[in-house]
């Protein structure tokens, strides 16, 4: 397995509130990547190792988390390459359930992946997580200790959660859970999050909030209210694709403002990231 050195003192105080050590959302992509056909985003440029580590280093991260990129799909080439010469890195990959053995996920765990992402959000219908195929992939996952990435709109998320928890798999929720835009912390897609999250097998990312409107910092809080701290992660989200004009620093002002105490926000740069994505 590929374990870094430890960068960071067992004193939590040593960590700056604002400085995270971890971002737990990042991407890259090179430009002659083949896109998927009829892809949620194509970006025309590219976004390179290179470039993200000049940008984290920019800002004083140390570590962070390749986010696979539904726009291309299970061509996770690029992803894997990157993190087999950065030991400070981990990633997740997009696969296909049915075509996925146990070998080869074990060589992209000595790799540097820790998960599996579920780019559900692009679905019109979603799949049938009690399938054959879902059922051994899940069991696979969780044998590996990895976690799935679920990218889903907030009002469908109920619809797979029940399948995922039954699993035993970890799972992480990205963006705030995408609050539903009309009916917020009220909905029923809010609810199921926080009542995963009481269960101790899920964790939510707190980013994304640049794509969300006005509901994302309500939601932030009252998860956080209701279910405190410690399976909240941060992340940037960058690039930002689709939104190219947000800035690096504006992420993590974000999260000065919606979570007010320098404690919790420590544990949410660095203490949770950790034990998440580099307790392997």
């Amino acid at each position: 397995m590929n374990t870094p050195t430890q960068p960071l003192s067992n004193d939590n105080r040593a960590i700056p509130a604002d400085r995270p050590l971890v971002d737990c959302h990042v991407h890259i992509f090179r430009r002659n990547m083949p896109l998927i056909p009829n892809p949620r985003h194509a970006p025309s440029y590219e976004f390179t190792a290179e470039q993200l580590e000049a940008t984290l280093a920019e800002h004083g991260v140390q570590m962070c988390v390749i986010a696979a990129a539904s726009p291309w799909g299970d061509c996770n080439d690029y992803v894997i390459e990157s993190l087999r010469t950065r030991p400070l890195w981990r990633g997740t990959v997009i696969l296909d359930p049915a075509k996925t053995d146990r070998y080869q996920l074990e060589q992209m765990a000595r790799d540097g992946v820790v998960g599996v992402r579920l780019p559900f959000i692009s679905m019109q219908t979603l799949p049938d997580l009690d399938s054959w195929d879902w059922r051994k992939f899940l069991y696979r996952l969780n044998e590996l200790n990895w976690h799935v990435h679920l990218h889903l709109d907030g009002p469908r998320i109920p619809q797979v959660l029940p399948q995922l928890e039954r699993s035993g798999v970890k799972i992480v929720i990205d963006h705030i859970g995408r609050p539903d835009p009309v009916e917020g912390i009220h909905s029923e897609g809010f609810k199921a999050v926080a009542a995963s999250v009481q269960k101790g097998r899920t964790w939510v990312k707190l980013s994304g909030a640049y794509r969300l409107g006005p509901q994302a910092d309500e939601q932030a809080r009252e998860l956080c209210r209701q279910v405190g701290y410690e399976r909240m992660v941060w992340a940037s989200d960058c690039p930002f694709v689709g939104d190219e004009s947000t800035r690096y620093q504006s992420t993590i002002d974000w999260l000065a403002r919606v979570v007010e105490s320098p404690a919790e926000r420590r544990r949410i740069h660095a203490d949770n990231a950790l034990a998440l994505y580099y307790a392997h």
